[in-house]
């Protein structure tokens, strides 16, 4: 507790919990603690449970922000063609040829223009998207 400095209040919070994770009192942890200057070595579970205790309690818990709400704009109806076409035709391109860098290059940057339009993370959710988009407006 000398090198964390704190009030009693969480001292006691901090030995509370390495007690409980060390499966001790609090009067024995103290008691340990209070001999290990005198040439007591610490337990190693006890003292490994005062360490993660200790910085447990220096780490602030911060809360998840919440995802933010779904953007409610549509993508422009012939881009989304224009873009679903030439990723049909990277498809057939690299089936044809698979290892081809240039094909594999260009369906890498449909993938991702068509994931900025549609507003996914994930290339087959924005193809399904851009399908869902074409049939919603036909």
């Amino acid at each position: 507790m000398a090198l964390t400095p704190c009030s009693a209040r969480d001292a006691r919070v901090v030995l509370a919990s390495a007690a409980k994770a060390a499966h001790v009192t609090v009067a024995e942890l103290a008691g340990a603690v209070i001999a290990a200057p005198h040439g007591t070595a610490l337990p190693a579970h006890v003292e490994r449970a005062l360490r993660h205790a200790v910085e447990a309690a220096r780490s602030p818990v911060r809360p998840v922000p919440a995802p933010a709400p779904p953007v409610a704009m549509l993508a422009n109806r012939a881009l989304t063609e224009r873009l679903l076409a030439r990723f049909r035709a990277c498809q057939a391109t690299l089936a044809a040829e698979p290892g081809s860098e240039d094909a594999r290059r260009e369906m890498d940057d449909v993938a991702y223009t068509l994931c900025v339009l549609m507003g996914r993370l994930r290339a087959y959710d924005a193809v399904m998207a851009a399908q869902d988009r074409l049939d919603l407006s036909a």
